[in-house]
């Protein structure tokens, strides 16, 4: 036996996506008496400035973007408990196919092992016996979520760390009803995948996700959390649904394990399943 805090250490590209996948967890384990551990890879500047202006309008002050981002990522760990942030200050790649993704700094030019290597520091640090991220996709193809799980799984083996590990994912019976609901509220929405077949669909099948943690009594923290993240509103639609309604849909947070020492049999509703 240990006095080591039990440690969720969760990886993320950029300012806000900690409260989209993961804001339940955070909340959640945070509120048990988890150690909670968020690692920010970059720093947010391709996302919109002041009045929605995007990169490369007139008006968009890259700089000027992050430091409102960085602030805005403080709020959002605070109203999710977060214990330790921890940023690694990369260039924002911006979307795949932008200029930025080229860009000296960018995360999607730093070598994975350089990059790794920080990682691999703090999980020495916090010794992290959950550690969460994106699939080798990036969920949805961002190359900064591809850059993290890439680091992330470097990072793994050169500390030399087997803590349980997951990726984010959503379920498909999740993305329909999501999609219903952003029909309903008028939002411009097709189905993942409907206009770029070739795309990877996004998400998995019910069946082949692996944990399913109920988080409906954090709702309100997550969707507080979305909302400190003001200066991405336009791009935030989870918050035209309303507080009510996004607890309802987002209640439940889903991964798939892709490492485990425990043995803890699935499908498991908790991160922690064989390790208390």
């Amino acid at each position: 036996m240990t006095d080591r805090p039990l440690t969720l250490m969760a990886v993320h590209a950029h300012p806000d996506d900690e409260a989209t996948g993961t804001g339940g967890v955070l909340a959640r384990y945070a509120a048990e008496g988890i150690r909670t551990v968020l690692v920010t890879c970059t720093d947010g500047a391709c996302g919109d400035g002041p009045g929605g202006v995007k990169p490369g309008e007139a008006g968009h002050d890259p700089a000027a973007v992050a430091a409102m981002r960085r602030q805005e990522l403080e709020a959002s760990c605070e109203v999710l408990k977060v214990g330790h942030l921890e940023m690694l200050g990369y260039g924002d790649s911006g979307m795949m196919g932008w200029a930025a993704n080229d860009a000296p700094g960018s995360f999607w030019t730093t070598p994975v092992d350089e990059a790794a290597a920080r990682l691999a520091d703090l999980m020495r640090q916090y010794r992290p016996d959950v550690v969460v991220t994106y699939d080798e996709n990036g969920f949805y193809g961002h190359p900064d979520h591809i850059q993290a799980n890439r680091i992330t799984s470097r990072a793994l083996e050169l500390a030399g760390t087997a803590p349980k590990v997951y990726w984010t994912t959503a379920p498909h019976s999740m993305m329909a009803r999501f999609g219903e609901v952003m029909r309903e509220l008028g939002a411009d929405w097709e189905e993942p995948g409907s206009e770029e077949p070739e795309m990877p669909e996004i998400g998995l099948p019910d069946e082949e996700i692996s944990t399913w943690v109920d988080t409906t009594g954090f709702g309100g923290q997550k969707f507080d959390a979305l909302a400190a993240h003001a200066s991405q509103g336009e791009n935030i639609f989870f918050l035209k649904m309303g507080k009510e309604k996004f607890t309802q849909l987002m209640g439940v947070e889903t991964f798939v394990r892709v490492h485990d020492t425990t043995g803890a049999e699935l499908p498991e509703n908790d991160l922690f399943a064989g390790l208390r």
